[in-house]
């Protein structure tokens, strides 16, 4: 019953087959193999739109690398405070675009709003030497909360970056699991919505370690290749990343996962709730549960063998914790975690 995190399971089979594939000869390095240009093709019919494509290996490096390319040293990112580049990237953003800064929003359920983003920049002013000049909105989806932001939150938070000269950002960590849910196209959660740049993730929904920074807008690419070069990320075997790339948007199948995380997380989340002393803090959209449990419960089934997540310390005798699924997870596990339960 390990519901810590989707970083803790394995890969997919499919994908460590298409590994002992890309294995097999000699190939260009650095990403003059055919496996990163065949990349380049398919996410751009994925998208249906014109992209550039640069695969990393980390989550961290894809979103750091992003914004570094959009936002100059003297910018403002604005963000939710439980963003991942605000909480766990360890000043990674800041360190990539030499001292940019990142300006955190509360929002409900891990989701900065339109209103929030306006308020925020109008504190700025433009043109001040005084003043950081803001740059980029970076949002998240899935949220850390487990949400999703839907297109008219999205086109609204674009269209306010687009009035103050920003560009948005967006950390698909989990834009399998969002896009699963709500149930639209890869084009229709991004540069339809007013996008600009993705991290597309993949390392989360069955890869072992693959994410890709993807530009719509070619102007905007500047000097991201000096970046990733200069920061370590300019993988010499790269055909190793796009073949687990590749795999994953063969047949679907990382919306196949997706789909099969975000199944799991709604009959985790109904178990839960059909317990009268917890609550599910959170809308459960994609493949996380926030719940508040009673300590004695979070020791009964920590003892059963589950494995979950404290989001914060124990108040009053309770805790919130998070319960994260993945495409591994079985329904066998959450029988299990039925059983503790009762």
């Amino acid at each position: 019953m390990n519901f810590a995190s989707d970083n803790t399971c394995g890969a997919a089979p499919e994908m460590i087959e298409a590994l002992r594939i890309a294995n097999g000869g000699a190939v260009p390095s650095y990403g003059e193999d055919g496996l990163s240009a065949r990349l380049k093709a398919e996410l751009a019919r994925l998208f249906e739109h014109d992209v550039a494509v640069y695969p990393v290996i980390t989550g961290t490096a894809a979103n750091a690398l992003a914004l570094s390319t959009l936002v100059p040293p003297h910018g403002a990112i604005f963000c939710h405070r439980e963003a991942h580049i605000a909480t766990d990237e360890c000043g990674a953003p800041e360190l990539f675009t030499q001292g940019a800064t990142l300006v955190t929003l509360a929002g409900l359920h891990g989701k900065i709003s339109p209103d929030a983003l306006e308020q925020a920049t109008s504190r700025f002013v433009r043109g001040s030497v005084h003043h950081a000049q803001p740059a980029a909105a970076s949002i998240t989806q899935v949220s850390e909360m487990g949400t999703c932001y839907r297109h008219d939150e999205v086109r609204a938070i674009a269209e306010i970056a687009r009035r103050h000269g920003m560009k948005l950002h967006l950390d698909g960590a989990r834009l399998a699991n969002a896009i699963a849910f709500l149930g639209c196209t890869p084009a229709e959660a991004t540069w339809k919505a007013g996008v600009d740049t993705v991290s597309f993730g993949m390392s989360k929904n069955g890869a072992l370690a693959a994410e890709a920074v993807v530009f719509f807008h070619p102007e905007e690419v500047r000097d991201f290749e000096f970046r990733r070069k200069r920061f370590g990320h300019l993988i010499s075997k790269m055909r190793f990343v796009a073949a687990q790339l590749l795999c994953a948007l063969e047949n679907d199948r990382w919306l196949h996962w997706a789909r099969s995380a975000n199944a799991r997380a709604r009959l985790l989340a109904g178990i839960l709730r059909d317990i009268a002393d917890v609550e599910v803090v959170h809308p459960v959209d994609a493949n996380l549960v926030f719940a508040t449990l009673p300590e004695s419960l979070i020791l009964k089934l920590r003892s059963a063998g589950a494995k979950f997540y404290d989001w914060s310390p124990p108040e009053r005798g309770r805790r919130l914790v998070r319960f994260v699924t993945s495409f591994a997870t079985s329904q066998s596990e959450i029988e299990q975690l039925r059983a503790a339960c009762a």
